[in-house]
């Protein structure tokens, strides 16, 4: 109990250093934007709709509150896998959430709207905020029942500034366009949890966990997650684009996805399981899936059939990915992953980007419109070609892999 007693004061004691270091930063630096600020422009709102009269923050307020919503119910109950772990991984979770979302608002404020030694903080900056808090939720998921709230309220202070540094590298200096994050969240978020996990191996937790994961709880949980989803991510999807009077693609899209990936659990799983009975979690899983896959192509695709195509690839990728590579990970890579992040966001993560990339380098002005300097802005002003764009936006892929393996073996 003596053992006990001190890592519970450690737990305390932790919360209670970081959030008086939060106060005093957000005392010294942060203040909130006055409305007629001069273009102070995050990365992720592009600074064309910022001047555009259609889009004032009537409209995007709305937009946060669904991307708050989708934070902490998608990924507090949805992927913090209830449906694998019960209750008491929503508690660490929503620590992980709280931590996270105070310490990205100051680090990219930082980045992004550091101006005469003030952060001005706006509602975008809670949206960047809650992306930067889905990224460390997803890392949570692959070290999840193995980490205590003190290893992962570190690993969080870590991830939050390494998060932060790629997605400046990819949306501000290399100009890529991601905006549902299949990269800088999906990607990003389940290989660096992949990589603490694998510095973290303990073999003789294999036998325990693979005992564990077969114990479902009640599947109400994981179907209130996939609800949520269905009802929020859309709108998540295109949180930082299209501005009021533009038709908001990125959301029709991630629809269709949505609807693809599920078909495709069913064309699938019954194939895969013997006993045939389909488990929520796994719907959910490929609805995540579908998601991922749809956040650099939202904005790009131009016929609905392809988002069809694309979800239901995501949705194929998943089943398989838990049963015939999770297992191949464990034994010859030594890396466990708890709740599967590897299928579900790593994997589709990467098949969005490479999909955003062919989409990028068969971008035309004609097909685009008007819309293309809110997707393309590059492409737009000539500063560069579809395929000079499309080169870049294939190139973030190994930059945010290598900062990945770098920084998650650090954390680890």
């Amino acid at each position: 109990s003596m053992h006990a007693a001190s890592s519970r004061l450690k737990v305390s004691g932790m919360c209670f250093f970081l959030q008086i270091l939060t106060i005093l930063l957000f005392a010294v630096f942060v203040r909130y934007s006055p409305d007629t600020s001069p273009g102070l422009c995050s990365p992720q709102i592009n600074c064309s709709s910022k001047r555009n009269p259609g889009s004032d923050s009537r409209f995007r307020h709305p937009r946060s509150r669904d991307v708050h919503l989708q934070t902490l119910m998608g990924f507090g109950f949805l992927l913090a896998f209830l449906s694998r772990y019960g209750a008491g991984s929503v508690a660490v979770n929503l620590l992980v959430a709280a931590f996270a979302i105070q310490w990205a608002v100051l680090i990219q404020g930082f980045f992004y709207s550091f101006l005469n030694g003030k952060i001005y903080m706006e509602a975008q900056s809670m949206v960047s905020a809650d992306f930067c808090a889905g990224a460390t939720l997803i890392s949570v998921g692959a070290v999840l029942g193995r980490v205590n709230p003190l290893q992962m309220l570190l690993m969080t202070l870590l991830e939050v500034i390494l998060f932060t540094v790629n997605e400046y590298l990819l949306l501000s200096l290399m100009g890529v366009s991601d905006s549902g994050g299949s990269l800088t969240v999906h990607t990003f978020g389940a290989y660096f949890g992949l990589m603490v996990s694998r510095m973290l191996y303990q073999p003789h937790l294999d036998k325990r966990n693979q005992q564990r994961d077969t114990r479902h709880n009640p599947d109400v949980f994981a179907a209130v997650g996939t609800i949520y989803l269905w009802i929020f991510w859309p709108g998540f999807a295109s949180a930082t684009t299209v501005p009021a009077d533009a038709e908001p693609w990125a959301v029709l899209n991630t629809y269709l996805a949505l609807a693809a990936s599920t078909l495709a659990t069913f064309v699938i799983s019954p194939l895969l399981h013997e006993d045939g009975t389909l488990r929520m979690s796994q719907v959910q899983d490929a609805a995540v899936a579908g998601v991922a896959v749809m956040g650099m192509a939202g904005e790009m695709l131009l016929a609905p059939f392809g988002a069809l195509i694309a979800g239901f690839l995501a949705g194929l990728i998943s089943p398989l990915g838990f049963r015939f590579l999770t297992p191949v990970l464990r034994s010859k890579l030594n890396i466990q992953d708890t709740c599967g992040v590897h299928n579900v966001h790593g994997m589709p993560g990467i098949l969005g980007t490479l999909l955003g990339t062919l989409l990028t380098a068969l971008a035309t002005a004609d097909a685009y419109g008007n819309r293309l300097e809110l997707v393309f802005p590059h492409v737009a002003d000539g500063s560069r070609t579809a395929t000079y764009q499309a080169v870049w936006q294939l190139c973030a892929l190994p930059v945010t892999l290598l900062l990945v393996a770098l920084g998650g073996s650090i954390a680890g």
